[in-house]
């Protein structure tokens, strides 16, 4: 049974709820550097062991992962320190926010020899998890596009501190969801346009980057995908459209899957057409508590993948690498709205002196 720390108990809640439910992880400290949020999970878990030192984590031979959920810029010198002290790590999406740290963590990983996994949570909720074991199975034959998005009311979001300063971008906390979608099933990447703006709602609130976007990929092959997000203004109700969907169109079928309704369509090769949902068994694995502001069942799912992955010697995906594409991927589209143009991902690879060799591509 692997030992987990976790750093960051905002988003990390989730995390505690999810390990402590599961059978291959045994909790030992949770980390905050916000005292009073440490004493309410504690009190809320049960679980008495905190601390609002990273030190302390970082330093106890009673740990050997820890699971990182702060602030987007923060997260390159929180996972660096997890690899210095020789601990696996779990870092939620997005794995970086800055290209230029890839080289030195891509050594750092190799020199240490930790599994590093980024918790991608979306693929690891239940509609996306069956779309991806249907087109696997050939259901909707060859893929011809892929269109994903997010929209969400996320204005109550900007209570948070942090999300009004400038290293706040929705681009990479919101988009990267399914932009995760493209890449999983259209690695290779080639070229990206978009447009963004910022919203007067977004105005209003004092956020500083864009919270509408929309983008257009193209991979080498020629296939094409589009992404949009939208964060900060009202939208239709579930029973009508997801906050967030998958939608694959492959040569002889389709597929969708949604977020946050446990809702799955498709059409397979034979013409069969079928709209799948999951029951309260399900519903409650993923949620279990406050409705639907949380991630503990996708969590759960993959840290139970990542602790396999560990125990068996096999690649956990997301991987270090995978993640630095990914986070490549989102400087390209981060280019295209400043300049209005198409952006290689080739070029900003090698802005950063990043090899594709060396992340897998």
């Amino acid at each position: 049974m692997l030992r987990l720390g976790i750093l960051g108990l905002g988003e990390g809640r989730s995390t505690i709820s999810a390990s402590l439910a599961s059978k291959k992880f045994k909790l030992i400290q949770i980390c905050d550097a916000n005292k009073k949020l440490c004493e309410e999970r504690a009190l809320e878990f049960d679980f008495q062991n905190w601390t609002t030192n990273y030190e302390d984590m970082l330093t106890s031979d009673k740990i050997d992962m820890i699971a990182i959920y702060t602030p987007d810029h923060m997260h390159f010198e929180h996972i660096k320190q997890a690899l210095l002290h020789g601990k696996h790590v779990v870092c939620t999406k997005p794995f970086i926010d800055d290209l230029s740290q890839a080289n030195e963590l891509l050594e750092l990983a190799k020199k240490s020899r930790k599994k590093i996994f980024v918790g991608q949570s979306s693929r690891f909720f239940e509609p996306a998890m069956r779309q991806k074991k249907d087109f696997d199975k050939g259901l909707i034959g060859e893929l011809i596009t892929i269109e994903s998005y997010y929209h969400a009311d996320h204005r109550w979001f900007l209570e948070k501190g942090w999300s009004l300063k400038q290293s706040f971008k929705w681009l990479y906390g919101g988009l990267s969801h399914p932009v995760d979608f493209i890449r999983w099933y259209m690695p290779d990447i080639e070229e990206v346009m978009g447009y963004g703006m910022l919203s007067a709602n977004g105005l209003k609130a004092g956020i500083k980057n864009q919270d509408t976007m929309h983008f257009i990929f193209k991979a080498k092959d020629g296939r094409i995908a589009r992404v949009s997000g939208a964060y900060t203004g009202p939208t239709q109700p579930a029973s009508r459209d997801s906050g967030m969907s998958c939608i694959l169109r492959g040569t002889e079928g389709a597929s969708q899957a949604d977020y946050h309704e446990l809702r799955y369509s498709v059409t397979t090769k034979t013409g069969e057409e079928k709209i799948i949902t999951w029951g309260d068994a399900t519903l409650k694995h993923y949620f279990r508590f406050e409705g639907q502001s949380h991630h503990a069942g996708e969590y759960q799912n993959y840290l139970d993948y990542f602790a396999d992955s560990i125990n068996n010697k096999f690649t956990a995906y997301p991987d270090l690498k995978e993640g630095i594409g990914t986070v490549a991927l989102l400087q390209a589209m981060d280019k295209s709205m400043e300049i209005g143009l198409p952006v290689k991902i080739d070029d900003i690879l090698k802005a950063n002196n990043i090899t594709r060799e060396s992340i897998g591509l």
